[in-house]
């Protein structure tokens, strides 16, 4: 039977090694809980929020923990991380911070920057009848106090607690240190997918050292597609994950090999999928066109961003932190050249009046 490890907050890193020293060695499929500090390595609090960003330092964002030692993993072999169970703290925070974010150059964004909302994480409910059990991220409770650096009116928003970890990742191959903030074809890292490590989903990574070397992090209550603003729901973790070796061999045989990372997200219930908070009603979406997909998303961002501002209220940074941390940025159109189309939605579903 595997037995079960536990990786503790002092266990961080902040930059990927194949020199780093094991925090744990153990065996492939064993469990491993890990106690996570947040994206910010806990700089930002509640009781701290007047003067968080002031003292904010970035030197230490991003911050891995581990790493994890799997005996028996070779190179070429695989790395199955199994989403047990993910367990977000009782606050979380989203910031926009200068130079940061998609649209950091954009003068009205630099104007209420740098900006910062704490969100209570405690709440209860289901965003379509306002009972159950669903804990609820409230980004603003229509009273107009809610939002971040600027104010603004409009009614109740929230968003469903969805519990993910941004930073997965292995060991690269090359000598030297990484930075922890960008991710990695061969090794994963901050990869900030909403869909890749949430509870029962599996994620798959290349194995590129002996022993994978695995960490992981940046625990999110909930994030869009695309994390915008350059924060999602930021919060500390706890999180139980299991750590299973595949061997090369079970790929080679179907002449196939992992090139970069692969995930299967879970198998929904009929109840979880007829409680989808943001299918019921459905969204508002603004379509960018650009021969930049980069800019094609800007206007795309901006575009739901202007709606927001028009017809509920918000200000320019509500509007920007609503859309990190609930819309959904795709790339819609990539043949038709030389311009790409990319959508951004935003559900419906998150305004409750």
């Amino acid at each position: 039977m595997a037995h079960s490890f536990h990786i503790h907050p002092a266990n961080s890193h902040l930059k990927w090694s194949n020199s780093l020293t094991p925090a744990l060695t153990v065996a492939s499929g064993s469990t491993v809980t890990f106690d996570l500090l947040d994206g910010g390595h806990n700089q930002i609090r509640p009781d701290n929020a007047s003067t968080a960003l002031r003292d904010f330092d970035f030197s230490m964002t991003d911050p891995a923990f581990g790493p994890v030692f799997v005996e028996g993993a070779e190179p070429g072999d695989v790395l199955k991380v199994e989403f047990l169970s993910l367990e977000p703290g009782d606050y979380g925070w989203t910031a926009v911070f200068p130079g940061f974010g998609l649209l950091a150059d954009d003068e009205d964004i630099k104007a209420v920057t740098p900006s910062l909302k704490i969100w209570d994480l405690t709440r209860e409910g289901t965003v379509k009848s306002g009972g159950g059990g669903r804990r609820l991220a409230v980004f603003k409770d229509g009273t107009g106090g809610e939002g971040g650096k600027g104010g603004g009116g409009g009614g109740k928003i929230a968003v469903p607690v969805r519990p993910f970890l941004g930073v997965c990742g292995v060991a690269p191959k090359e000598h030297g240190e990484l930075s922890t903030i960008p991710p990695y074809a061969m090794s994963g890292g901050n990869m900030d997918c909403r869909d890749l490590s949430t509870v029962g989903a599996t994620l798959y990574l290349p194995v590129n050292v002996p022993g994978a070397l695995f960490s992981c992090g940046d625990g999110h209550a909930a994030q869009g597609d695309g994390e915008v603003c350059g924060t999602a729901i930021e919060t500390p973790m706890k999180a139980r994950l299991k750590l299973t070796i595949e061997k090369k061999s079970l790929r080679e045989g179907k002449g196939w090999a992992l090139g970069c990372p692969h995930y299967v997200t879970p198998r929904r219930t009929r109840e979880e999928v007829e409680d989808e908070w943001d299918g019921d009603r459905g969204e508002y979406c603004a379509l960018g066109v650009h021969e930049d997909v980069a800019e094609a998303s800007r206007m795309a961002v901006r575009g739901v961003m202007d709606w927001l501002r028009a017809e509920k209220g918000l200000s320019r940074v509500e509007a920007y932190m609503l859309v990190s941390v609930a819309g959904k940025l795709r790339m819609s159109e990539v043949v038709d050249m030389p311009n790409y189309a990319v959508s951004c939605a935003l559900p419906l579903g998150v305004f409750l009046d």
